[in-house]
């Protein structure tokens, strides 16, 4: 092997200083330096000396064993496609629940739920801080009722649903489990996933209520209840999303989404639970950018790095403990207002990444969501784009199709080293909570977002369209926008439910979750609860409120 190594290496040298310098010694623009999306250098070629193949059982390996760089399933795509879902929500629960059957009737394979603003953040819809956002960027849930109707007519036993909430997700939860049981479905047959990831909230998307302890709380109350009650459910979807659009690096989602998924095991196990009892219910959340190889290795030195925490750190004995599941969305901060067909072919080389790189599910972004909500017709086209790839591209005939590749795996253990840094950073700090008071995790993405806006005005990062082969545009057409009326008949609606329950039961109910929320009992059989008798999301939250109090921003300078 050393002799082969040897031999690569002069042959190389070779190459270098007798063909490739003399080449670009003719092409100055080629001496630039060459950089990924995150900045990462990269060089002119790779060769087998970025490969070490004496680690490669321990490092690489196969899909479906540890450490699940190549993938967390033996058969992988050979067995199933990934999870379809088209992320959506709009207006009324009605109006949402058209919208779902419509894209299961085009083959979607699962819901992924938006949810409004004020749902968001556990207001009501007749809330003064609702006034403006109802049925806005999501659909509106105010009550059991708003839930019944979102999921008319939708099996709950065939369809697996992911809901983007965080800090309500309890409640959205219970009002889950309890439109399934009146369908006859019991809560250990459904599955899906809740958000549920509330540190990221507090560095890069800001839909927090509570303040950190007792999110934290929350948060293992649901992982020690649906380990017990819906076994099929993931409990949480750690999510890096949101810290890339905030403007990181690959590395830096990566790690900084590790870190918080560290955090929630730590207070997991504090909160007396057993490590193979809740982290196979444990999944996270990745964005798929445009820098197609960079992607595809982060997806795979996520893996590989949560793996090795899981075992080496944490001491989890099954395997399903240390396998980092994910979901996958096309980046919206990608998207652009000009020339919006051209999204339709960032978001192919985003879903090309997801998939090489091994994604569970996927949500795939439509064309014109930078202007405004989709419509059906752009919905549609993100759909096909993920059939396409699954059905006529090839690339889902073997497991894993870019390792060996020279590039790839050095970028691998590149990312996984860069983010690997990160955490020990951030434990040096005392842990992610200590990270984001300081302000350290925040600053670090404001840094990577303004180097990379500095290029981009700079002429020196291309976006077609945008700073490059510009054209005169026309005012678009066909746009999806939402009625005014929708908060109206929102609100009717609220204070229809609210004269037709039984408002003594609620009473009790929410007087029941207060005297819990005091104590240290597990909150999720006082939210059903509440649940049932048709509290409203505001109701319960309020309670919550005043016992746990809000969080206020730390102001970072």
């Amino acid at each position: 092997m050393d002799l082969i190594k040897q031999k690569v290496q002069q042959a190389f040298k070779d190459w270098d200083e007798n063909i490739y310098q003399k080449s670009i010694s003719k092409f100055p623009e080629l001496k630039k330096e060459f950089t990924t999306q995150s900045f990462t250098k990269v060089k002119p070629i790779y060769t087998p000396l970025e490969f070490d193949n004496e680690n490669y059982i321990e490092k690489i390996g196969f899909p479906g064993v540890y450490p699940f760089t190549r993938g967390v399933q033996p058969t992988m795509y050979r067995g199933r496609f990934w999870t379809m879902r088209q992320y959506a929500g709009f207006g009324t629960a009605k109006e949402s629940n058209e919208r779902y059957r419509y894209l299961l009737s085009q083959g979607q394979s699962g819901l992924s739920v938006a949810f409004d603003l004020p749902t968001q953040i556990g207001y009501d819809s007749d809330d003064p801080m609702a006034l403006g956002e109802v049925g806005k960027v999501g659909v509106a849930i105010d009550t059991l009722a708003d839930m019944e109707i979102l999921f008319d007519q939708i099996p709950l036993d065939k369809v697996s649903t992911s809901m983007t909430i965080n800090a309500p997700a309890s409640v959205l939860l219970a009002m889950y489990i309890v439109v399934a049981e009146k369908q006859g479905v019991s809560r250990d047959k459904i599955s899906g996933t809740i958000q549920n990831d509330i540190l990221k909230e507090y560095v890069a998307r800001g839909t927090y209520i509570y303040p950190p302890k007792p999110s934290m709380r929350l948060i293992t109350n649901i992982f020690e209840f649906c380990s017990k009650e819906v076994p099929k459910w993931n409990t949480i979807s750690i999510s890096g999303y949101h810290i890339r659009e905030a403007g990181s690096t690959a590395a830096q989602e990566v790690g900084f989404t590790l870190a918080d998924g560290i955090a929630y095991v730590e207070a997991a196990i504090k909160a007396g639970l057993n490590v193979d009892d809740f982290a196979g219910q444990l999944s996270f959340f990745f964005n798929a950018h445009n820098d197609l190889l960079e992607e595809v290795a982060k997806y795979r030195a996520a893996r590989r790095l949560w793996a090795k925490i899981m075992k080496e750190r944490f001491g989890a004995k099954k395997e399903k403990s240390m396998m980092l599941r994910f979901h996958t969305q096309t980046a919206g901060s990608t998207l652009t207002a000009q020339q919006v067909d051209n999204n339709i072919v960032r978001v192919t080389i985003q879903t090309l990444a997801a998939v090489l790189g091994g994604t569970q599910s996927l949500h795939t972004n439509s064309r014109d969501e930078a202007l405004a909500l989709p419509n059906e017709n752009s919905v549609r086209i993100a759909l096909r784009t993920q059939q396409i790839v699954a059905y006529e591209s090839g690339v889902t005939n073997t497991i894993d199709p870019l390792a060996g590749s020279y590039y790839v795996e050095a970028l691998t253990d590149q990312i996984e080293k860069e983010a690997e840094e990160y955490i020990k950073k951030i434990d040096a700090m005392g842990g992610v909570a200590n990270a984001i008071e300081s302000g350290y995790i925040q600053t670090e993405i404001q840094k990577s977002a303004y180097r990379y806006q500095q290029e981009v005005e700079k002429g020196e990062r291309v976006i077609v369209g945008v700073n490059k082969f510009k054209i005169d545009e026309p005012e678009p057409k066909d746009l999806l926008k939402i009625d005014e009326k929708v908060q109206n008949e929102q609100i009717e609606f609220l204070n229809k439910v609210r004269n037709e329950r039984n408002n003594s039961k609620v009473k009790e109910k929410l007087n029941a979750l207060k005297l819990a929320a005091q104590s240290d009992v597990n909150l999720m059989p006082f939210i059903i609860d509440a649940v049932k008798v048709y509290a409203s999301i505001g109701e319960i939250c309020n309670v919550m409120r005043d016992v746990f109090g809000e969080y206020k921003e730390q102001v970072i300078i």
